[in-house]
């Protein structure tokens, strides 16, 4: 699949927006059960057995990137913010971070999160002299966001670029850290608490027609389990009929209507001050209130910084939490 329009769609509704295109990543590795294809209805329940996580300096990834580090890295400087989802997930705290999902009560809270450095430039453009400012062992990003920086870190530290595509991917990337920091109890612990909460979404699917649209005006997206990673949770847990339309497709109003949404979880992305929900732009549309979960009162605005832009077993599991929570 092209790395074109599907860039996070997360990080920045400007794919929505202004044409911010993306890869996405659609491995299919699992690290200890059956694979499952994105989106996949029918796949296989998941095991909740965990593989042993077994130390290492030395990893290669499920994209086939490899780290080698001379020691277990301490100080990680987080660029994407399933760097700091795991990292909490381990125990750790990132040495710097660009993203604000550390403020999240699930993660660090407010307070704390705010005592972690900010790399200034924002998540398309961090700045590399603020990034080396923090001596970091160990740099994690985005590969088709950061990996431009990759040259110009070389030789003053180690930088890992990761493109999660799937859960599959979260989990494996989980693993990979808790090998090279030496928390390999954390990591299995935090790779069985996902497993299990996810075995047991699925045995209590529900029947009702599931749907998350994100953006920031009524230029909104529809997220697909073949672009988003949360979003591939949703058809073993809930009926979810939206598929990829690549990079110039989209959903309408009127298309959404004609699927009966049961419940509809909204993902408001801002860019500086919030300037409003987007449920609340997208109702001024009078084809807004006549679909079904609007009627009944089953919109729900999420943390797009968790649902959107996680994409770690720690923000998966607020998904399914809120999600399984909702579809009853």
């Amino acid at each position: 699949m092209p790395r074109t329009a599907l860039r996070v769609r997360r990080w920045a509704a400007i794919a929505v927006l202004g044409g911010l295109l993306a890869g996405c990543g659609t491995g299919e590795s699992d690290t200890g059960g059956p694979a499952v294809a994105p989106g996949g209805a029918d796949a296989a329940r998941t095991s909740t057995d965990v593989r042993p996580i077994e130390a290492a300096t030395r990893i290669t990834d499920a994209k086939g990137v490899t780290v080698s580090l001379p020691k277990p890295p301490e100080k990680i400087v987080c660029l994407v913010a399933l760097c700091d989802d795991i990292l909490v997930e381990l125990g750790m705290t990132p040495t710097a971070t660009n993203s604000q999902v550390l403020a999240h009560p699930k993660f660090l809270g407010g307070k704390k999160a705010a005592e972690i450095p900010v790399v200034p430039g924002g998540f398309l453009s961090p700045e590399v002299e603020a990034i080396l400012s923090h001596r970091p062992d160990l740099v994690i990003g985005l590969e088709d966001t950061h990996g431009k920086l990759a040259p110009a870190l070389k030789g003053a530290t180690t930088f890992w670029p990761v493109q999660p595509g799937n859960w599959q991917d979260s989990v494996g990337y989980l693993r990979d850290l808790a090998a090279l920091t030496g928390r390999t109890e954390q990591g299995e612990k935090a790779e069985k608490t996902f497993r299990t909460r996810l075995a047991q979404a699925e045995k209590a699917k529900s029947d009702k027609t599931a749907l998350i649209v994100y953006g920031s005006d009524e230029n909104f997206g529809v997220a697909t389990p073949e672009s988003d990673v949360a979003a591939g949770l949703f058809p073993k847990i809930s009926h979810y009929p939206w598929k990829s339309r690549g990079v110039d497709g989209s959903y309408s109003l009127e298309e959404i209507l004609a699927r009966d949404v049961d419940v509809l979880f909204v993902e408001t992305l801002s860019f500086g001050a919030p300037d409003g929900k987007l449920s609340d732009k997208l109702a001024e549309n009078p084809l807004w209130s006549r679909i079904p979960a609007v009627k009944n009162g089953k919109v729900i605005e999420v943390d797009s910084e968790v649902w959107a832009k996680g994409r770690g077993t720690r923000s998966l599991g607020v998904v399914l939490d809120e999600a399984t929570a909702a579809l009853r």
